[in-house]
């Protein structure tokens, strides 16, 4: 009888000690998901993936993450605790990509997709030279960081990877960027030459001399071409003498139209709505988020009566399922208000085009205006969200 009290009073122990786990485990949980929350709460730009397991009475943490400092956190949540674990959680970059932490970009489009296959959704395009951090390696396909932090994977045959020394050696050097519609780079300075590859709107190259001509170029893999000069512009002149103005959001836009419509695009090859905006804005030095649901959170509200009445040229406009009693906003489309007396606004959807928010308009678009949203200001507005290319360069 003795020997049987004791032996339950072992289970009680037991099973209390596990409850004691458990609920500390639950307390854990609820401190990855408020870290979460703050620090990483968009997938698209911030890896804070942590699975929690219990085994033999120490917790068990898998996952990956994007930021050192935040998981430094969740560990010291642990340890004050005085609890058992084993770190199993992979901090990117890690050893995968070893020290070629960073890449560019070598073919004039590169497809950055959201799973490391050619047969996953194209989640965003990169243009010739864009920069890139590497985080992670999978088969043929790396995880990568573009320069508005988005992350997804590209198939290797696009990008040059690189260590340290060499990615600021490559963006210390002049460039050249690529200010047509799309176009060649030449082997030869002539237009009957080779082909070493085609440029589109926004390409960057290294520039290593020039004619009356011709700029001769330099890929980051090392390949030699040459730029016809009226295609193309040293980007540092073409920064410092660019004018952000509303009339130069318009003037961009309208090249533009025209552009195939593209899920994922973001060059003229192909392009989305939030790519169209994303890439206009490029164009007038500006790097923003890539996606809409993205944008909507940058720039300065206007136009809170949504009668269209606060609106001025380059504002962009959003759109989607409005807010009900439950269920939230969810933004869908995006577009770039122009502001005339048409009441028009240009975005990508079929192909870039113009839309009008006028009802007596032929291209009157009663289906956007009835799924408006509102409207960001980026123009003149300070937000960390929106990069200005000018300062990056220190102009």
């Amino acid at each position: 009888m003795k020997l049987l009290k004791h032996f339950s009073l072992l289970i009680l122990l037991v099973l209390f000690s596990c409850n004691n786990l458990d609920n500390t485990i639950s307390e854990v949980k609820n401190i990855h998901a408020n870290l979460k929350a703050e620090f990483a709460p968009d997938k698209r730009v911030a890896l804070f993936d942590i699975n929690f397991e219990q085994v033999d009475n120490q917790i068990i943490l898998e996952g990956e993450t994007t930021s050192k400092k935040v998981f430094s956190i969740l560990l010291d949540s642990l340890k004050n605790r005085n609890l058992k674990f084993t770190n199993n959680v992979r901090v990117l970059p890690d050893s995968a990509v070893g020290n070629l932490q960073y890449a560019i970009a070598k073919n004039s489009v590169i497809n950055i997709r959201s799973k490391p296959k050619h047969s996953a959704e194209l989640g965003t395009q990169g243009l010739l030279g864009m920069t890139l951090k590497v985080l992670d390696k999978k088969g043929d396909f790396y995880r990568v960081q573009t320069p508005d932090k988005y992350i997804s994977w590209v198939d290797r045959g696009g990008i040059t990877r690189m260590n340290k020394e060499n990615y600021d050696n490559w963006n210390q050097r002049k460039k050249i960027i690529y200010t047509k519609t799309s176009g060649y780079v030449y082997a030869d300075k002539s237009n009957n030459s080779k082909i070493v590859s085609d440029i589109t709107l926004g390409g960057i190259l290294h520039y290593i001399s020039q004619d009356n001509s011709f700029y001769e170029v330099k890929y980051p893999d090392n390949r030699i071409g040459y730029i016809k000069k009226e295609e193309g512009t040293r980007y540092s002149s073409w920064l410092q003498n660019l004018e952000s103005t509303k009339e130069n959001i318009e003037e961009v836009a309208k090249t533009m139209i025209g552009f195939p419509y593209l899920w994922g695009g973001t060059s003229s090859k192909g392009i989305d709505c939030s790519g169209f905006t994303k890439m206009v804005y490029l164009m007038n030095g500006f790097i923003i988020p890539r996606d809409a649901s993205q944008q909507i959170n940058a720039g300065k509200t206007v136009d809170e009566n949504l009668d269209f009445s606060d609106l001025e040229k380059g504002d962009l406009l959003f759109f989607g399922r409005k807010a009900t009693a439950d269920k939230k906003q969810r933004v869908t489309h995006v577009g770039i208000w122009l502001g005339n007396d048409k009441m028009e606004f240009i975005h990508s959807s079929g192909n870039v085009h113009l839309s009008s928010m006028n009802e007596n308009e032929a291209n009157y678009d009663d289906f956007n205006k009835n799924r408006y949203l509102g409207s960001k200001r980026y123009l003149n507005v300070d937000d960390k969200l929106i990069i200005d290319l000018k300062k990056e360069l220190k102009l």
